[in-house]
């Protein structure tokens, strides 16, 4: 019986993920419960299990008085004379150990102590499952779409359900019952009915994770994602850097003929992603950021964290993009309040005077090119940001909307 006792723990360790310390507890405390059961809630019992062998044996104690007169709990205390025939050697005082057959166990106290394993083996099962799952916070988990619960989505990682929440799904996508997809795991908090997995398709940290996964120079370093700026299931923009001079952090991560960009772009259900060059000059980082625009000249305060851009009068939509799209996710990404203004508007603004920090010459040849490469290159980009031409962008409040913040 020990053996078949031992392969059982084996078994539920490994299935289970179960320590064997902690199975073995479990049994001690149950021949605890089905001892004190079976001896009227007697509190000096002991259980010892043999890890190796699995032998058990259960044991209660009892202080040791002069006579039967002295005796005030029995379950606790016993008279001399009774005391020398279990120990010869038993004087007033001492506690003298007696072992309990378990075999005499009542069906009552035996079932009692099985449920008790049970009940550990549950508790430790869904510690397992719940500590494994925490380990995994802030990462990319596969799972499965099972079922819709109201307006949350329950997605099955195997191990457990997860719980992706109406605020956390990207409006534009429209989940299939059976199919897989990827979800960033938000957190794993405990209530009153036990733990649940929080996670999330709109997380911005959701687009990074599948940039390391598919792209091999982010995993061994030589890539860094600096910031990632998402609008889900419509746009992100991801500002990268090379820790090689020899390597090209955003062809890197475009891959061969766009691979790689491809496979995340599908897995977001054809999210847009502009991928940029990361700067550590603020004008150029900015510039990068605006792209597509063509940029005429960028003056950015470090320490106040703003940036005056001017652009050409035919880029001011595709700078500031549809809904103001790609000027928000541009602040976003560096981090700037950035203010956007045409060369029209520039030369009547005070203050911002571009022909300042620019040759006039230099400054006539540059637009005749730009003219030039927007006719043959932008042409479709502008459609798509096409849209009424407006000013200054910030970061919106909480109180106001991203529309609000576009200021004629």
């Amino acid at each position: 019986m020990n053996s078949e006792l031992l392969k059982a723990l084996d078994m539920l360790e490994k299935e289970k993920e179960i320590s064997k310390d902690v199975l073995f507890a479990a049994i001690e405390d149950s021949l605890k419960a089905a001892c004190k059961e079976h001896l009227g809630k007697n509190e000096n019992v002991y259980v010892e299990v043999d890890r190796e062998t699995g032998d058990f044996h259960c044991y209660y104690e009892k202080e040791v008085v002069e006579t039967e007169d002295d005796i005030e709990d029995d379950s606790l205390q016993i008279a001399l004379a009774q005391a020398q025939e279990i120990a010869s050697s038993a004087v007033a005082g001492d506690m003298i150990r007696m072992e309990v057959d378990s075999a005499e166990f009542s069906r009552i106290a035996a079932g009692r102590a099985k449920n008790v394993i049970l009940q550990k083996i549950r508790e430790e099962e869904k510690s397992s499952v719940s500590n494994f799952y925490r380990d995994k916070v802030g990462q990319v988990v596969t799972g499965i779409v099972q079922r819709y619960v109201g307006s949350t989505i329950n997605i099955n990682l195997g191990k457990a359900d997860a719980q992706l929440t109406e605020k956390e799904t990207v409006p534009t996508e429209n989940l299939r019952l059976t199919e897989r997809v990827k979800v960033y795991i938000l957190g794993v908090p405990d209530t009153k009915k036990g733990f649940k997995i929080l996670v999330s398709r709109t997380h911005a940290n959701l687009v990074r994770k599948l940039f390391e996964e598919e792209v091999t120079e982010i995993k061994d370093g030589t890539v860094e994602i600096v910031s990632v700026a998402r609008e889900p299931g419509s746009r992100t923009k991801m500002a990268v850097r090379s820790n090689d001079p020899d390597v090209d952090p955003v062809g890197s991560c475009v891959g061969q003929g766009g691979a790689r960009v491809d496979a995340v772009v599908a897995e977001l259900r054809n999210e847009k992603i502009d991928i940029v060059e990361w700067d550590e000059n603020p004008g150029n980082f900015i510039q990068n950021a605006l792209a597509p625009a063509k940029i005429v000249a960028v003056f950015a305060d470090p320490e106040e964290k703003t940036a005056k851009v001017v652009v050409p009068d035919y880029q001011l939509s595709l700078a500031i993009g549809k809904s103001g799209q790609n000027a928000r996710l541009a602040a976003k990404l560096t981090g700037y309040k950035i203010d956007i203004k045409s060369e029209t508007q520039a030369k009547d603004a005070p203050g911002f005077r571009y022909e300042d920090y620019l040759d006039d010459d230099e400054y006539e040849d540059d637009y005749e090119d730009d003219a030039y490469e927007y006719d043959e290159t932008y042409g479709e980009s502008a459609e798509e940001y096409d849209e009424e031409p407006v000013g200054e962008y910030e970061e919106p409040t909480e109180e106001e909307s991203p529309e609000d913040a576009l200021q004629e």
